[in-house]
C-alpha cells in the first residue's frame, strides 16, 4: 500500500510526554501518541473509491486483506504516526473542559497531487481522552457516519469525507438511549478523511488554560499549513483568519439549511476551522418541515440545536473561537468586526440559495443581519433568534416568508416539496400562456403531503394563493419552465440520506450484509439525478419509521 505521508501536525507541534495510554488531563501538548487497539476479524463493508483515488490508492486497494487490516487499526504502513488530539469545547452552551479525541486516532497526513489529507480512524480504541468510555464505535453509528460524509459531499455541502467502513468482528456494549438497557452490538471503524480535523476546541482548551505560548504555536501552525495565503502570522493576520473562518462557516450553514440537514450536536468541539461539517452523530434531515426539530434526544428539552437555530448557534460558536484567540490579538474591536463577516456572508448566501431553490434569478429584499455576539463574555447566551425570513414586509421577502408558513400548515416533506415545485406549470412572461388551473398548480405538490386527505380547504386556498404569487414572480423573470426545472433540480436534491433509509442499511449490515450500504453509497453519489429504479430511496418517511429508534431521533451514544 503506497501512501506518501508528511505528518506536519506531529512534527511541528509539541507531544504529550507521557507514553502510557491511560485517561488523564494532558497539559502543554497538542496531542498524545497512541496506537489503535487491534480487532479480531476486520472485514471491509464498503469503500469510497473516489476517496481512495485522491489519496493515491490503486483502484483495487479496497479489496485486499492488507487494506482491511490497516484501516481497522491492526497494521501500519511506512510513514504513519498515530495520535489523538487534545481539545476542549462548549457543549450545549457550557464549558466542558478537556474533551479530545476519545475514540478517534489519526494515522497521519497523506500528500497526493499537492493536496494534504489527514486520515483518522473513528472507533479504533481508547486514548488518553476517552474518559470512562472504551474508544469504540458500533456498526449503526459507523454506517451513518460513512454514508453521510459521502452523501453531504455529493450534495455540495462542505464536509469531511470517508474512505472506508470496516466491521471489526467484535461486540461493543452500548446503552443506546441511556435508559439502563445496555446490550452488545457489532463493532465497526470508519476512516475519516479531511485536510485537517482542527476544530474550535483545539484553541479553546489552550486559552482556558492560559497557555498562550502554545496557543500561538498552534495558531501559527494552522495559518502556515492551511491558510498560507493570509501571510505570516501576526495580530492582523489572526483577525483575517477569524474572518475567513466566519465566512466559510456561514457558507457551510447555508448549505445545511438548503438541503434540510440538522447536525444535532453543534458543540464548539464539533466545529471545523476549515468550515467543514464534522462529527456525524445524532444528525438528521427534515422529513416534514418543522423548523424546531432536532434529531438529538439529549437536546429534546431545550432544542438548542434545532434546524432553524443552527445559524445563530454557529455565530455563537464563532464568538467562542474569537475569545480563544483574543490573547493573540489583544483587542476586542477587530475581532468583533471580523465576526460581523459571518452575518454578512450568511445573509448574502442565504438569499442566493433561496432564489436558486425557487428557480428565480434573484431575490429582491433587504434582510436584517444577525446580531454579532460580543467577544468579551465567555458564557454569553445565544443571540436572540433571527426570524427575518418570515418578517420581510414586502416583495420577495413576503413571498419567502409566506412559503415557510405554508410548509408548516400540514405535515409536508421538505425535500419532496422543493423538488416537485419545479414541476408546477408557470410558462413565460414573453409568450402568451393561459393561467394554470388550481388542480394543475397543486397536483405536483400532493406527493409531498404525508396525509393528503387531511389537507383542509383553508390550507388548500392559502397554498394556492402562494402558488399564484409564485407563478407571477417567475413570469417576471421570463424563465422558461424547462430552464427553471433544470435550475431547481440542480440545488433541490431528489435523494438525501433519510434516517429511516440509513436504518434499513444498518439493519442489514448488523447481520453481516453490507449490500445496502454499498447501494446507498452509489445512490448518494448522484443526489440530483432521477435514477430510475431507485425511487424508493426518495420516498417520504413511512409510518412505521415515525417512532422507531434510529429512524427519527437519535442519542449521542454510539
Amino acid at each position: 500500500m503506497n501512501l506518501q505521508f508528511d505528518n506536519t501536525f506531529v512534527r511541528d507541534l509539541p507531544a504529550d510526554p507521557e507514553p502510557r495510554n491511560h485517561r488523564r488531563q494532558v497539559q502543554g501538548a497538542c496531542f498524545s501518541r497512541v496506537d489503535p487497539t487491534a480487532v479480531s476479524e476486520p472485514r471491509v463493508v464498503a469503500c469510497a473509491s473516489e476517496v481512495a483515488e485522491f489519496l493515491g490508492l490503486g483502484p483495487d486497494a479496497c479489496d485486499t486483506e492488507r487494506f482491511a487490516q490497516v484501516f481497522a487499526g491492526n497494521q501500519t504502513v511506512p510513514g504513519m504516526e498515530t495520535y489523538a488530539a487534545c481539545y476542549g469545547g462548549h457543549q450545549f452552551g457550557n464549558w466542558a473542559g478537556q474533551l479530545g479525541d476519545g475514540r478517534a486516532i489519526s494515522l497521519g497526513e497523506v500528500l497526493h497531487h499537492n493536496q494534504r489529507w489527514e486520515l483518522q480512524l473513528k472507533g479504533a480504541g481508547p486514548t488518553p481522552y476517552s474518559r470512562t468510555a472504551d474508544g469504540r464505535a458500533v456498526m449503526r453509528s459507523s454506517v451513518r457516519e460513512f454514508l453521510c460524509s459521502e452523501a453531504m459531499h455529493h450534495l455540495g455541502v462542505p464536509t469531511t469525507r470517508a474512505l472506508s467502513l470496516v466491521a471489526t468482528g467484535d461486540s461493543v456494549v452500548r446503552d443506546m438511549f441511556y435508559d439502563g438497557n445496555p446490550k452488545p452490538e457489532p463493532g465497526a471503524i470508519v476512516c475519516r478523511v479531511a485536510p485537517s480535523f482542527l476544530r474550535f476546541g483545539n484553541f479553546e482548551i489552550l486559552a482556558a488554560r492560559q497557555d498562550h505560548d502554545l496557543l500561538k504555536t498552534l495558531a501559527d501552525y494552522a495559518i502556515t499549513t492551511h491558510f498560507p495565503h493570509l501571510g505570516e502570522p501576526s495580530p492582523d493576520v489572526y483577525v483575517r483568519w477569524l474572518e475567513e473562518v466566519c465566512r466559510t462557516t456561514a457558507v457551510m450553514i447555508v448549505h445545511w439549511m438548503r438541503v434540510g440537514f440538522v447536525h444535532g450536536v453543534m458543540n464548539t468541539d464539533n466545529m471545523s476551522i476549515l468550515g467543514l461539517t464534522i462529527d456525524y452523530g445524532p444528525y438528521g434531515w427534515l422529513d416534514n418541515y418543522d423548523p424546531n426539530w432536532t434529531p438529538n434526544t439529549t437536546d429534546a428539552g431545550g432544542r438548542r440545536y434545532r434546524y432553524d437555530y443552527q445559524p445563530q448557534i454557529a455565530h455563537w460558536n464563532l464568538a467562542r473561537f474569537a475569545e480563544a484567540i483574543y490573547p493573540l490579538v489583544g483587542d476586542v474591536a477587530p475581532l468583533e468586526e471580523a465576526l460581523a463577516a459571518y452575518s454578512q456572508t450568511f445573509e448574502h448566501e442565504r438569499r442566493i440559495m433561496m432564489a436558486q431553490k425557487l428557480g428565480l434569478e434573484a431575490l429582491q429584499f433587504d434582510t436584517p443581519q444577525l446580531e454579532t455576539p460580543q467577544v468579551e463574555t465567555p458564557q454569553l447566551d445565544p443571540v436572540a433568534e433571527d426570524e427575518t425570513e418570515g418578517q420581510n414586509a414586502g416583495g420577495d421577502g413576503a413571498l419567502v416568508g409566506e412559503l415557510f408558513e405554508v410548509l408548516q400548515l400540514v405535515e409536508t416533506d421538505m425535500t419532496i416539496f422543493y423538488r416537485q415545485l419545479a414541476n408546477v406549470p408557470v410558462g413565460t412572461s414573453t409568450e402568451p400562456t393561459s393561467d394554470p388551473s388550481d388542480d394543475e398548480l397543486l397536483a405536483p405538490l400532493k406527493e409531498a403531503y404525508y396525509s393528503p386527505d387531511e389537507v383542509s380547504p383553508a390550507h388548500r386556498e392559502r397554498t394556492l394563493a402562494w402558488l399564484r404569487r409564485y407563478v407571477a414572480r417567475v413570469r417576471e423573470d421570463g424563465t422558461r419552465d424547462e430552464d427553471r426545472l433544470a435550475r431547481m433540480n440542480a440545488v433541490n436534491p431528489k435523494y438525501v440520506l433519510r434516517n429511516y433509509v440509513a436504518q434499513l442499511a444498518i439493519d442489514k449490515a448488523e447481520q453481516g450484509d453490507g449490500s445496502l450500504v454499498r447501494e446507498l453509497l452509489e445512490v448518494m453519489r448522484h443526489p440530483y439525478d432521477e435514477q430510475p429504479g431507485r425511487e424508493e430511496y426518495a420516498a417520504k418517511r413511512p409510518e412505521w419509521a415515525r417512532h422507531r429508534p434510529g429512524c427519527s431521533m437519535l442519542s449521542c451514544s454510539s
